[in-house]
């Protein structure tokens, strides 16, 4: 089923190469916030520190893939990736030793974040690249998904081992090490050299791009739903755990959550929905939100790792499902762009997630903070499904139809053709004939690592 999609000429070799790189993403936050806390003795310091460094990652991660569309993977990434492992090589010399100045490491992190590189839109480019069929690639980006989550979970349990016996600033130079060396096997892939960049004719970009916006607009919106959801299902797991005098057990319900989310990706990989996946993403958002609501319920830890387990079915499908439409909704000339739309999304939903759920914990009884949290996927979900066409169409049709011209603009249109030359060729159509498109449907502040 899936060695299909990694028996594919390349596939394995680039799609190793980027995990690799991309490791590094599940390892740095952690390691740079910990040795930033023992080089300076003050959490303030290591919270600016990350807000600033997560914030730069997360908000330019468009700009950056803009730059990848732009001039092509083999030329944007190299530089970009080694000047972020660089600045990431100066942070974890500065903060090695106790009495570290934290002005300098503020003022280093957010170049550092600004320059983080998006391999993960990247890599789906590729696979977009390498793979024709598109249950093929439904497969590949479920896979891909699943990988993901994987290296977020086990980045953080790597450095929790490293720092048993190392500085947690060598974390950070692990971090480096990993993305410089990964990104440098990515780019010399082969399957990399296919993915060239576009040209895209000034007079028509400001058009394709309006274009894009208003395509990606499902996708992202649904997205930002979501990762609000996963940013306060975080920090709500951790207060219901410690409710119960059992802190330490937030860390195995957050891994039963995504447990479920790589069951759930790879389910979704070996379905050939049959469906629309836009109608797909919204049910799935739907689906999410009633599994968290029902989160609310649990009168125990056990009930509640069940019900994250559940939660974690939606996650990865919905966001293979949101990535398929942002490729599809697009031409070759903003695919990267578009995934780090999704990205960002997810990210930014995370964090003010994260952030709200915040001001409502201690104030608010933690089964309506569920409740809550529900809200953002659920009015996300259900407004995608009310924008689907055929649901709009069917919706009319029980209405009674869609509603007829009204006399005035008959006689307009009965007057237009009146005075029509009777002779010659007739004009052609004012936008140049039928237009040709692809298929229409195709955080500092959150405990959970962004995404790039």
């Amino acid at each position: 089923m899936y060695a299909a999609v990694l028996r594919t000429p390349y596939a394995l070799r680039t799609f190793g190469a980027a995990l690799l790189g991309r490791l590094s993403y599940g390892t740095v936050a952690l390691s740079l916030m910990l040795a930033v806390t023992a080089a300076t003795g003050s959490y303030a310091v290591a919270g600016a520190v990350m807000a600033l460094y997560g914030a730069a990652s997360v908000l330019l991660s468009p700009l950056r893939a803009l730059f990848i569309d732009r001039y092509g993977p083999r030329r944007a990434l190299p530089p970009m990736a080694l000047s972020y492992a660089a600045l990431l090589a100066v942070l974890a010399a500065v903060a090695w030793r106790p009495g570290a100045p934290g002005w300098l490491l503020v003022a280093l992190a957010l170049p550092t974040g600004a320059l983080t590189p998006p391999l993960g839109p990247t890599m789906r480019t590729v696979w977009g690249q390498l793979l024709s069929d598109r249950r093929l690639l439904q497969r590949a980006y479920s896979l891909d998904g699943v990988a993901e989550e994987l290296l977020l979970v086990s980045g953080p349990v790597l450095v929790g081992v490293l720092v048993l016996w190392a500085p947690a600033a060598f974390g950070v130079a692990l971090s480096a090490g990993l993305v410089a060396v990964g990104t440098l096997a990515f780019v010399a892939s082969p399957a990399v050299a296919g993915v060239a960049a576009v040209p895209r004719p000034a007079g028509r970009r400001r058009t394709a791009r309006g274009k894009a916006a208003r395509r990606l607009r499902q996708p992202v919106v649904v997205t930002l739903g979501i990762g609000v959801a996963l940013g306060a299902a975080d920090l709500l797991v951790l207060a219901f755990a410690e409710d119960r005098g059992r802190g330490g057990a937030a860390a195995w319900i957050l891994a039963a959550l995504s447990a479920g989310s790589a069951v759930g990706g790879l389910v979704n990989g070996a379905v050939n929905w049959r469906g629309a996946a836009r109608t797909r993403l919204a049910f799935l958002a739907v689906g999410l939100a009633a599994a968290l609501g029902g989160a609310a319920l649990a009168p125990g830890l056990v009930a509640l790792a069940v019900a994250a387990a559940c939660v974690g079915l939606f996650v990865a499908p919905a966001l293979t499902t949101a990535y398929l439409i942002a490729d599809e909704s697009v031409d070759a000339g903003f695919r990267t762009q578009a995934g780090a739309w999704v990205n960002t999304s997810l990210n930014a939903g995370c964090s003010a997630g994260t952030a709200g759920i915040g001001l409502l914990v201690g104030h608010v009884p933690l089964p309506l903070c569920f409740a809550a949290a529900a809200l953002a996927p659920l009015v996300t979900g259900a407004v995608a499904l009310g924008h689907i066409k055929p649901l709009r169409r069917l919706s009319s049709g029980v209405r009674g139809g869609a509603p007829r011209p009204t006399p005035r603009f008959r006689v307009t249109v009965s007057r237009r053709r009146r005075h029509r030359p009777t002779s010659g060729p007739r004009s052609p159509h004012p936008t140049g004939g039928p237009r040709a498109s692809r298929a229409a449907y195709r955080s500092p502040t959150s405990s959970r690592p962004p995404r790039p």
